[in-house]
């Protein structure tokens, strides 16, 4: 690794909405550590993003627009695409509605200098509102821990909030590995992402929050198809079941987390698509023939399509009441 004070940075910025764009353009040339490289990436948005580009004039900044939209479902396909353009030694992929703090770089200068030749590192974060109050903050994580323990306690729910923008990737290592893990929606390719750099060599965390994630009405988990998301947990489990199979550890700690993972595995993602079936069928009735036709690949009982779809429609009917109720007193 070259000098650490040459450390180069390259923040991606996969760009459709105008609302806050802004601001996390801001928070990336406002820097304390100054070497870095800001990639804004416009796909294809409906919104005049080009004029917010141009009211900056740093000559760190690039902006690229796509010809054709990927869309929420291939969004991946675009955090790979802003990858394309990057040059920096590594690489932080945020939302166009995200923000970094202002020593987030040099932060991330001082752990690269405290545990180099990871191929992955990650920052504490702040989830702020709409109005960029901070109404939740991540919990604390270990200087340094194995790729196993990141992927243990994630699955165990201790790292309930986690985002692509929390992690800083060692950009070779990413390109060498097929770039940014493509799930459909993103869902789950930043666990993906990080868990695959992580392994070899491990992960090392600040502690000092340096990145804040925006929890709004638009964001993709919020706003998505559940049926893709159960689609996209089948894909996640089977790249994780492989994994299992193939990754080698000597470390005591790690063969001890790796059979509690293997025990655990069907039962997280039989939970993660029975979360998905039952918010669907609460929104979406009408979706009982996808579900049913599909029970077996995505491990689903019978009886629970049933006594889930039995609710919902009780669910529907007391909605219903409920609005003739407000209209009519």
């Amino acid at each position: 690794m070259e000098n650490h004070n040459q450390i180069k940075f390259s923040i991606l910025i996969p760009a459709y909405k105008s609302r806050y764009l802004k601001e996390a353009i801001e928070s990336v040339l406002g820097q304390s550590y100054k070497n870095l490289e800001l990639i804004v990436v416009d796909d294809c948005s409906p919104e005049d993003l080009n004029s917010i580009v141009d009211s900056f004039s740093d000559p760190r900044m690039s902006y690229y627009r796509n010809e054709k939209n990927y869309g929420a479902i291939n969004v991946v396909d675009n955090w790979n695409k802003c990858l394309g353009y990057a040059t920096g030694d590594y690489v932080i992929c945020m939302g166009d509605d995200d923000k970094l703090l202002p020593s987030c770089l040099s932060d991330y200068v001082d752990i690269i200098h405290k545990h180099p030749g990871l191929y992955v590192y990650h920052t504490r974060t702040l989830i702020i509102n709409e109005e960029s109050e901070i109404w939740h903050i991540q919990e604390l994580r270990p200087e340094y821990e194995t790729g196993y323990s990141l992927w243990w306690h994630r699955w165990m729910g201790g790292r309930g909030w986690q985002f692509i923008g929390d992690f800083l990737f060692e950009r070779q290592h990413l390109i060498n590995e097929g770039g940014f893990f493509f799930l459909p929606l993103a869902w789950a390719s930043d666990d993906i992402s990080a868990v695959r750099a992580a392994l070899p060599h491990g992960i090392a965390n600040v502690s000092i929050p340096g990145f804040c994630y925006r929890k709004n009405e638009m964001t993709i988990s919020v706003s998505s198809d559940e049926r893709l998301k159960a689609n996209a947990a089948l894909k996640e489990m089977e790249w994780y079941n492989k994994m299992l199979d193939i990754a080698q550890t000597q470390d005591e700690v790690d063969i001890i987390l790796k059979d509690l993972i293997k025990r655990y595995s069907i039962n997280r993602f039989q939970n993660k698509i029975l979360g998905s079936f039952s918010k669907d069928i609460n929104d979406n009735p009408s979706h009982l023939l996808f579900w049913y036709k599909n029970r077996n690949s995505f491990y689903l009982l019978k009886s629970i399509i049933v006594s889930t779809y039995i609710n919902a429609l009780k669910y529907q009917v007391y909605k219903t009441l409920k609005k003739l109720f407000h209209k009519f007193r």
